[in-house]
C-alpha cells in the first residue's frame, strides 16, 4: 500500500497529471453509458418480447461495432492523428444512447447499440494512446489510473439505471445524454494538452529526425506471443461477457431477486472489478507484466468453480472475488501487447480492445443461444472452466528485462 501511495504522489506532481484525472473521468462517463445498455436488459426483454438470443445479438452487434472500428481507428490515427477524436466518438455515443430509449423495434435497437460501439471505438484507443503519452514512464499506474475510471462508470451504470430508469420507464435513460456532455466538456483540455504534445513532437521530429523503438522480441517470437496473448483475451473476456449480460438474469431466476436488487448485485461485481483494475498496474510495474497476468487469471478460478454451487449471499462474495482477481490483469495485458509493438501504440490498444469487445460479443450471442436451449444457470457451470486457459501465461516470454537494457 506504502509503494502505492508513493506512486500516486510521484504521479501527482507530474504536470500531466490533471490529463491522466480527467481521461479517468471521461473514462468513467463513457462506460456508465456503456453499461447503462446491458443494465436495461430486463426491461428491453420485457418491453419488446425478446428472447435471449435476441438479447445476445443486441450485446454482439454492439461488441462488433466497437471490436471493427477500434483497430481501424487506432492505425489510422496512428498514422494521421486528430486533435479533437475523443470528443467526434463521444457524439455517436450521446445519439445512439438516445435512440436506445425510445428504440420500438429491434432494428432500431441494433441501429442505437451500434453507435454506442462506434463512439467506444474512438474512445478507448485514443484515450489509451494519451494516457500512455501522460505516463512519464510510470505507465502501469498511469494505465490503472484511466482504467479504474471505466471500471467504475462500469459499476455506477447498473446503480443508474436502478435508481433513475427501473422504476419509470426506458425513455428515462434518455437523461443520461448529461453525462455525454460533461464527457465533451473534460475532453477539451485534454485536446489541447494533446495538441501541444504533437506539436512539440513534430518541432523535434523536423530537428533531430524521427526515432524509433525497437521491438523487445523478434518476428516469430512476437507473433507466438501475440497467439498466448489472444489465448489470455479469450479466457478474461468470455468469462467476464457471461457476467456482464446474464448475471443479473441468474440471480432474478436463481433466487427470485427483483430487477432493482439484481442491479445492486451487479455493481458488486463490477466495483470489485474497478478495485483490481487499480491494484493491477502498479503491480505490474513492480513485479513484472507477466506474473500478474499468470497470478491474476489463474487465481480467478477458485472463484468462478465455486459460484454456480453457492446460495445468494455466497454467489454474490463469489462474484466480487472473481471480479477483482479477473480485472487487475487488464493493465498488464495491455501494457505488455503495447511493449511488443513500441511504435504503435494507437494501433495496438485498437486491437487489444477491439478483440476483447468482439469476443465478449461473440461470447455473449452464444451464450444467448446456450442460455435458451439449456437454462441460464448452465452458462455459469460451463464458463466457470475459462479462467483455467490463463495458465497459458506460463508461456510468455518476459520482455520487461529486454526493455530495461
Amino acid at each position: 500500500m506504502t509503494s502505492v501511495t508513493l506512486r500516486l504522489r510521484r504521479i501527482s506532481a507530474d504536470s500531466a497529471f490533471p490529463v491522466l484525472m480527467a481521461l479517468s473521468a471521461v473514462h468513467c462517463l463513457n462506460d456508465a453509458l456503456q453499461s447503462v445498455i446491458s443494465a436495461m436488459y430486463p426491461m428491453l426483454k420485457d418491453d419488446l418480447s425478446l428472447n435471449f438470443a435476441q438479447i445476445g445479438l443486441i450485446t454482439l452487434v454492439y461488441q462488433i461495432a466497437s471490436s471493427v472500428f477500434q483497430p481501424l481507428i487506432g492505425y489510422a490515427f496512428d498514422r494521421r492523428p486528430f486533435v479533437r477524436s475523443l470528443p467526434a466518438g463521444m457524439c455517436s455515443t450521446a445519439a445512439g444512447i438516445v435512440l436506445f430509449a425510445f428504440a420500438q423495434s429491434m432494428g432500431a435497437v441494433l441501429v442505437a447499440v451500434a453507435m454506442v460501439g462506434i463512439g467506444s471505438a474512438t474512445l478507448h484507443p485514443e484515450a489509451s494512446r494519451i494516457t500512455s503519452l501522460a505516463s512519464h514512464g510510470r505507465r502501469g499506474m498511469a494505465q490503472s489510473i484511466f482504467q479504474v475510471g471505466g471500471n467504475f462508470g462500469t459499476a455506477v451504470g447498473p446503480l443508474l439505471v436502478a435508481v433513475l430508469v427501473a422504476p419509470y420507464g426506458r425513455a428515462r435513460a434518455a437523461l443520461f445524454i448529461v453525462l455525454a456532455l460533461a464527457a465533451i466538456r473534460l475532453m477539451m483540455p485534454v485536446c489541447r494538452w494533446y495538441g501541444t504534445w504533437l506539436s512539440e513532437r513534430r518541432k523535434a521530429a523536423a530537428g533531430s529526425g524521427a526515432v524509433s523503438v525497437p521491438r523487445p522480441l523478434g518476428p516469430l517470437a512476437t507473433w507466438l506471443t501475440v497467439v498466448l496473448i489472444l489465448v489470455l483475451i479469450f479466457s478474461k473476456y468470455i468469462y467476464m461477457a457471461s457476467i456482464t449480460s446474464y448475471y443479473t438474469f441468474y440471480l432474478i431466476d436463481t433466487f427470485g431477486m427483483s430487477i432493482r436488487a439484481s442491479q445492486m448485485c451487479l455493481f458488486v461485481f463490477l466495483f470489485a472489478t474497478a478495485a483490481g483494475t487499480l491494484v493491477g498496474g502498479p503491480m505490474g510495474d513492480r513485479y513484472g507484466r507477466k506474473a500478474v497476468i499468470a497470478v491474476s487469471l489463474v487465481g480467478t478460478a477458485p472463484f468462478s468453480l465455486a459460484m454456480p454451487y453457492c446460495g445468494a449471499a455466497m454467489t454474490v462474495a463469489m462474484s466480487f472475488g472473481a471480479g477483482f482477481m479477473l480485472s487487475s490483469a487488464f493493465p498488464a495485458i495491455l501494457l505488455y501487447s503495447q511493449e511488443l509493438f513500441p511504435n504503435k501504440l494507437g494501433t495496438v490498444s485498437g486491437m487489444f480492445f477491439g478483440l476483447s469487445f468482439g469476443v465478449a460479443g461473440i461470447a455473449s450471442a452464444a451464450l444467448g443461444y446456450y442460455a435458451d436451449a439449456y437454462g441460464i444457470a448452465a452458462i455459469y457451470r460451463v464458463c466457470a472452466y475459462m479462467p483455467l486457459l490463463g495458465l497459458a501465461a506460463i508461456w510468455l516470454p518476459d520482455i520487461s528485462r529486454r526493455i530495461k537494457k
